[in-house]
């Protein structure tokens, strides 16, 4: 198997009797796809239908939800890849764990320029090894842990780049890009631009980052990249189920990613798109045809009934470049409709991921659970299921889903940062640095700099307060009208953001730390 982890003396160690697969510690399939917003697929995440729903075609995501639960109002930690992911594995906020933004390259900023606003000292190489990473407590109560495809933790050069030092056992393609060169294995999976130039061949070509490792026996096939990811997951399983030892896979395809490309087995189901929509909508199919491959090996091992299986996406869907035509065929900004703006924005268009769970014990329904989650969550949510302990010395921003997953209702009334203080190259409404919080149906965004700035040159924040329960499309701004719980809101977002001890942006001209201050108008810093 391609990336195993033998231990220190070439050997895994066979788990004790007691830690054997049985109904209190199920396998569990984590499935993180990459870029794929709330209503990408053809499952409605929503109580209502929409015409994206529409538009895909996710018929395995269907089965699953169908023996599952769906969940209408679940956030990743960040609208960007890196510290949404992190947050999965650690349990913790990007605020506190202070990986705030994309990682690539050691001890480099990623963070794009703004004019007057410079990101603060983050944690650039992202996150880094720990006994409390979520693999890490699996591993330790004997889950072989398994990790497929993406994997963007920490930067190339450090530790947190190898899933090996992650907590896994088993690493197939993961390392420190967050993109494939190409998904096409004729191309090695490299660059498809950079190959073609003169007459490179592929594997002739200079060895660039966003190459993928370790693939090296699909080279020069047909096959399709997260295709092959789903095989090699599949063999991982299998040899997990022989050994009779419970597994932790965590399979992230590379899909919906850039670069946007066609995969040729799915292109007849999107016809009536533009070119550019056509090959992201087969991008979706082959992640879905991906998930079909992983259930039906668990059912031919005989253990789909005693496996949890969650889907979900580190952030939400892109629209900000690289896309096609817009659903309306005219407005911008608009590929996750009826959410606004999309992956790198503070508004809901680029938070809110698709969340189904099925598996034992698990409560099938067949309306979608509208409680607020995120992405933290998962992390207390799978020790529980494995039935593993908590870390007693560690601060957990995420929540037990368990019982909701069992039959309950609700959740404990909480609120939720997300705080990205980082500039992201493309444009788009919302994509600039910013603070929010929700609590319940409100939501208060701090944007860390206001659309100008005044003739000195000073940075004035500006805040935005909506009532998702009555504006989903967060059309309407409405602290005017409700000035008790802008109130309300802005102490929250205060108290959450010095609880996490979440660093603040620059301003560019001074280096001092912005505040939020007295008033947006009357503390311009």
């Amino acid at each position: 198997m391609l990336g195993l982890a033998l231990g220190p003396l070439g050997l895994t160690p066979a788990p004790p009797a007691d830690t054997r697969p049985g109904p209190d510690r199920p396998n569990i399939i984590l499935m993180i796809v990459d870029d794929l917003g709330q209503q990408d697929t053809s499952v409605p995440m929503l109580p209502d239908r929409t015409a994206l729903n529409d538009r895909y075609r996710t018929p395995n995501l269907e089965r699953l939800a169908d023996r599952g639960v769906r969940f209408s109002n679940a956030s990743a930690a960040a609208p960007v890849c890196t510290p949404s992911r992190a947050a999965i594995m650690s349990g913790q906020s990007p605020a506190r764990s202070r990986v705030t933004y994309w990682t690539l390259e050691q001890d480099t900023d990623t963070s794009s320029r703004h004019p007057r606003l410079a990101p603060p000292a983050w944690q650039v190489n992202g996150l880094q090894p720990s006994d409390d990473l979520l693999p890490e407590l699996l591993r330790k109560t004997g889950y072989r842990t398994i990790h497929v495809g993406k994997a963007h933790w920490g930067a190339r050069g450090t530790p947190g780049a190898d899933p090996l030092r992650m907590g896994f056992d088993v690493n197939v393609a993961g390392h420190a890009a967050g993109a494939p060169g190409s998904y096409l294995a004729r191309d090695h999976f490299k660059d498809a631009v950079r190959n073609r130039r003169g007459s490179l061949q592929p594997e002739e070509a200079p060895a660039s980052v966003w190459d993928v490792p370790g693939l090296a026996r699909w080279h020069g096939t047909d096959a399709w990249l997260d295709d092959v990811l789903a095989k090699e997951a599949s063999s991982a399983m299998s040899d997990a189920v022989r050994e009779k030892v419970p597994f932790f896979l965590s399979f992230c395809p590379y899909g919906v990613h850039t670069p946007i490309m066609q995969d040729d087995r799915f292109a007849d189901d999107a016809a009536g798109l533009d070119a550019r929509e056509r090959a992201y909508a087969t991008m979706i199919a082959a992640v879905d045809h991906a998930l079909g491959t992983l259930v039906e090996r668990c059912a031919s091992l005989g253990v789909l009934e005693s496996t949890v299986i969650v889907f979900t996406s580190d952030n939400g869907g892109l629209s900000a470049h690289s896309r096609g035509a817009a659903p309306d065929g005219a407005t911008p900004h608009s590929h996750n409709a009826p959410l606004r703006s999309g992956k790198g924005s503070a508004y809901e268009g680029g938070l809110r991921v698709p969340l189904v769970v099925a598996g034992p014990r698990i409560e099938a329904r067949t309306r979608p659970i509208d409680v607020p989650v995120v992405g933290t969550d998962l992390y207390p949510t799978l020790l529980s299921l494995a039935g593993c302990s908590m870390p007693s010395d560690r601060t957990i921003d995420g929540i037990d889903l368990t019982p909701v997953l069992r039959g309950g209702s609700t959740v404990p009334m909480r609120t939720t940062l997300v705080h990205q203080p980082h500039a992201w190259g493309p444009s788009g409404p919302g994509i600039e640095p910013f603070s929010s919080i929700r609590r319940g149906d409100w939501k208060l965004i701090w944007f860390h700099d206001a659309a100008g700035a005044s003739a000195q040159g000073v940075v004035v924040p500006r805040l935005e307060l909506y009532d998702l329960s009555k504006d989903l499309g967060e059309a309407h701004e409405c602290s005017a009208q409700h000035p008790e719980c802008l109130a309300m809101m802005r102490v929250e977002l205060e108290a959450a953001l010095r609880t996490t001890g979440a660093q603040f942006s620059l301003h560019r001209a001074t280096g001092q730390a912005i505040t939020l201050g007295a008033s947006p108008a009357s503390d311009p810093r």
